[in-house]
């Protein structure tokens, strides 16, 4: 009978075209009972730190806001489509990303415990100077506008052909949605919402999985033998991830913001359990792409294996990416308004922190009628911000502001040489997909660290 009523429902015209009434269903309904659940901030504490009634999140919550917050809807897209593209390599290869957490973790609480540092900014200033700082917050802001378009579009893809009219409206309504509860209470609605999306996220996940693993054609030999370890399909990813994984976290707000509320202990624990859970959670979703794999299937993985097994477990598929993407969305909102009025420290009130929030949601949404590519937001600006690797990787070595400038600059230019597809063939010493990716990246990270401690030895 359930089933029944949502096959109805997908097949009934909706004004603004997409597949179907259902998914238009999910969309505002959860939109709407997150805003009705979500936390009012009263309080600037409230709204930029998520301190409520005196107490921090503890470690269960911290863990599971860090886990959704960066298990975006491009990045179970993109697990997806690599398990497609080179099996259980291409998702262990993406969730090399999340070592990220890992490194963050252990060096944020090296910040709190043994420089007393109480933010990122701080630590900045603190070392290199408030045009440092600048030109940190310049990075993380571009960071933040991409987050935006980047997760946006892929829930427009799931209401219509990318350029048609359901595809914008989904994109502006989602994103109209999401602003209305974080707006509501910023980071305490944020930390509060990411709890209830991790749940349903788990349970989504899970229910897709035993939908695909209850078939008789598919195995777990079948799973480890879908990819060939090799660095031509799929390990170029894989090293890139890691190297990536010391500069990444740092120029994501969404991440570092979430390692100065709660104890450096409680904070620590936190981030390295993330770092585990958040792989293991990647590389199953990429199960989904393995499995479209075995069936022979081309296009958008999730979507073509929600095709193949019914109205219902697509409308699942769509699910796990609103609430993704959702996850993503108003915890960059909270992160761009925290930057701009408190540590910019521009003008520390909710109002201001609420206006921030309305002009990143207005401007990030403009890159998606520009047909901008998804994967780009991950690849090409972790490379761009390469440069920040001996920053906080050897936070406690003195060296003297200008270090800064020298690795920061390094790492734009390497990035823009993966861009622009410069990189002498010479230097490059594997094949396939990503292998400029990688090298770009060994190269560049090389030469940052150089150019970090030249000053430093020049000066002795």
């Amino acid at each position: 009978m359930i089933t029944s009523f949502f096959i109805q429902l997908s097949e009934s015209s909706f004004p603004l075209g997409g597949l179907g009434w259902a998914q238009w269903l999910l969309i505002i309904t959860s939109s709407l009972i997150l805003f009705f659940l979500s936390p009012l901030a009263k309080t600037t504490d409230q709204f930029f730190k998520a301190v409520n009634q005196k107490k921090a999140p503890n470690t269960l919550v911290l863990t599971g806001s860090l886990i959704i917050s960066w298990i975006f809807a491009k990045s179970i897209t993109n697990a997806a489509n690599l398990g497609l593209d080179f099996g259980l390599v291409g998702g262990v290869a993406y969730a090399g990303y999340y070592l990220s957490f890992a490194v963050a973790g252990i060096i944020i609480y090296q910040l709190r415990t043994k420089g007393n540092f109480k933010s990122i900014h701080q630590f900045l200033i603190a070392k290199f100077g408030k045009k440092a700082m600048a030109v940190f917050s310049i990075l993380i802001a571009f960071r933040l506008f991409n987050e935006v378009w980047s997760n946006t579009m892929v829930i427009g893809s799931y209401f219509g052909e990318m350029g048609s009219s359901s595809y914008y409206w989904a994109i502006i309504i989602f994103t109209l949605l999401t602003l209305s509860y974080a707006i509501k209470g910023g980071l305490s609605s944020s930390i509060f919402t990411d709890v209830i999306q991790m749940v349903l996220f788990s349970v989504l996940l899970i229910i897709i999985l035993g939908t695909i693993f209850t078939t008789d054609d598919f195995s777990s030999t079948q799973i480890i033998t879908s990819g060939t370890w090799s660095f031509e399909l799929g390990l170029n990813l894989f090293f890139a991830a890691l190297l990536q994984s010391f500069s990444y976290p740092f120029h994501d707000p969404v991440l570092t913001d979430r390692g100065f509320i709660s104890s450096p202990k409680i904070t620590r624990k936190s981030f390295l359990w993330a770092s585990i859970l958040g792989a293991i959670c990647i590389v199953l979703f990429s199960l989904i792409g393995v499995y479209a794999q075995t069936k022979g299937m081309q296009g958008q993985a999730a979507v073509e294996v929600g095709k193949a097994f019914g109205v219902v477990i697509l409308l699942v598929i769509n699910f796990i990416m609103i609430t993704s993407a959702a996850s993503t969305l108003d915890s960059t909102f909270s992160s761009f308004s925290k930057l701009i009025a408190v540590d910019l420290n521009i003008k520390k009130t909710i109002s201001f922190g609420r206006l921030t929030m309305i002009s990143v949601a207005v401007l990030g949404t403009i890159p998606v009628f520009l047909n901008a590519e998804i994967l780009s937001a991950t690849t090409i600006s972790g490379t761009m911000v390469i440069g920040l690797t001996p920053i906080f990787i050897f936070w406690n070595i003195k060296v003297p502001k200008i270090s800064f400038y020298f690795s920061v600059i390094c790492g734009l230019v390497f990035g823009l040489l993966l861009v622009l597809d410069w990189l002498p063939k010479q230097f490059i010493f594997t094949d396939g997909k990503y292998a400029s990716l990688l090298w770009v990246n060994l190269w560049g990270i090389l030469s940052c660290i150089i150019l970090y401690f030249i000053p430093k030895w020049i000066k002795k």
